[in-house]
This record gives structure tokens, C-alpha cells and sequence, in this order.
């Protein structure tokens, strides 16, 4: 036993450069957790005013393309507030949707990525609805199920609240998987990232609707062996601005 304990020893000399995954003490040492950077897209001509759903052809307005820039800035900052390197982003993904696309190709273009397409990140199908005022929904008797318990609605000719939360954590189950230990980047819609957000605290997704994430705003969870810890939610938005109507 003395000698294969030596054997290992020789092997692996101390002081020899030779990483290894344990701590002192012979304690493996916890794989780095993955950070999902979820980025709501851009402003666009409808925002607060109108539920565009999976409508094609609606892209970033002047104010959502210079949103995409501070956004896109800000992501590529080199280090954080305390001084601390910043991980490098390893991929940028987006909904397939022009106006998330737009937001994240400037993501893209300072972390010196390309634009990966994923449908998981894809807005809730509101179905029947697409198009319609904003007022006038709220009218609507639904509306009032949407809010409080959204887990019971589905839109009709769309999709439920249950499977769009399904559909999102999946989604970011794929791209963590691929990518264990880096940080991303993904371009998603309002719904799908509150709902993560939810997914990753433990909030019954009735509950979902409390979370406000404003256009561009920077939400980020960490997803490690012990599960996700959300590390902030709706960054980057003046606190005033995040309470309109979005």
C-alpha cells in the first residue's frame, strides 16, 4: 500500500504544473457551473402597445437597435465591477424571429461570434391572438386568467404557459449541456424568460407574471451540479422604465 501510494506520488509530483480537480484535502472540486446570459430583444414599433406573438417582419425600431448596441457593449465589457476577468461568451443564440436576430447580432459582433438560430427561444404562439391591441386584450375576460393563473390558459390556435415553460427550460438544458463551464448568450422573448426565471426559482410559474423583463434588459442564471442560482434579473433598465408597459 506505502508503495502504490508513492507510485501515485511519483506520477504526479508535487509542484509539477499538473492540473488537478481536486481541492486540498483529496475533495474533487465542483465542475464550473454554465452561465446563461438571457437577453430579452429590443424595442420595436409594437412594444407596450401591441402582442405581436410569432409575427414575422416586425424588426427593431431606432431606440431597439440602440438598445442592442448598449446591450452588446456591455455583454463584451472585458471585466466585471470588482475587477475580476470575465469569462469570454462562447456562443450567442437567438429566436428565429427578426427582431431578436437583429438584437443579437450585435452580441454576436463584439464577442467575435456568429448568430446560432434556436427555435427553443422562440415567443409563447399566442395563436389567435397575434396581432391584437394591447388595451383590447386586456378587456378581454381571459385576461384576467393570464395574470393570475396562467398555468390553467392556453391561448386558442396557440400554445399554453405550461408548454412554453417547458419548451424554454429544455431549451436552455440543450445549450448548457453544450456548453459546460462556458458563459452564453441567449436572445429570447418577455414570456419565455420570466418563465425560466421562474423554472429556476422554485416560483410556481402562476406566480410568473410578477417578473418584469424589459426590452434589452440582462437576466443571468448560473446552472451548476447543485441547480441553477439566478444571479440577476432585468439588468441594466432604469427602474422607472421597467414598470411600462412592455
Amino acid at each position: 500500500m506505502a508503495r502504490a501510494r508513492a507510485d501515485r506520488a511519483a506520477r504526479a509530483p508535487r509542484g509539477s504544473g499538473q492540473r488537478t480537480d481536486r481541492r486540498p484535502g483529496g475533495r474533487r472540486k465542483p465542475p464550473a457551473p454554465t452561465v446563461v446570459l438571457l437577453v430579452r430583444h429590443g424595442a420595436t414599433a409594437t412594444t407596450g402597445t401591441e402582442l405581436p406573438g410569432r409575427a414575422s417582419g416586425l424588426h427593431l425600431s431606432d431606440a431597439g437597435r440602440g438598445q442592442a448596441e448598449a446591450v452588446a457593449t456591455r455583454i463584451a465589457a472585458p471585466a466585471s465591477t470588482n475587477g475580476r476577468k470575465r469569462r469570454s461568451i462562447a456562443a450567442v443564440y437567438s429566436s428565429p424571429l427578426e427582431r431578436t436576430r437583429e438584437t443579437a447580432a450585435p452580441i454576436a459582433d463584439a464577442t467575435g461570434r456568429q448568430v446560432q438560430v434556436e427555435d427553443g427561444l422562440l415567443e409563447l404562439d399566442i395563436g389567435d391572438w397575434t396581432g391584437l391591441d394591447l388595451k383590447a386584450a386586456r378587456k378581454r375576460p381571459e385576461w384576467s386568467t393570464i395574470q393570475r393563473y396562467p398555468s390553467g390558459f392556453t391561448f386558442p390556435g396557440g400554445e399554453s404557459f405550461v408548454d412554453m415553460q417547458a419548451r424554454i427550460v429544455a431549451c436552455i438544458e440543450r445549450l448548457r449541456s453544450a456548453h459546460p463551464g462556458q458563459m452564453i448568450v441567449a436572445v429570447s422573448h418577455a414570456d419565455p424568460i420570466r418563465a425560466a426565471v421562474a423554472h429556476a426559482m422554485g416560483t410556481h410559474l402562476d406566480l410568473f407574471q410578477r417578473v418584469v423583463i424589459s426590452p434589452c434588459s440582462l437576466t443571468a442564471i448560473a446552472y451548476g451540479p447543485g441547480g441553477p442560482m439566478v444571479l440577476t434579473v432585468n439588468s441594466g433598465v432604469d427602474t422607472g422604465a421597467a414598470l411600462a408597459p412592455s
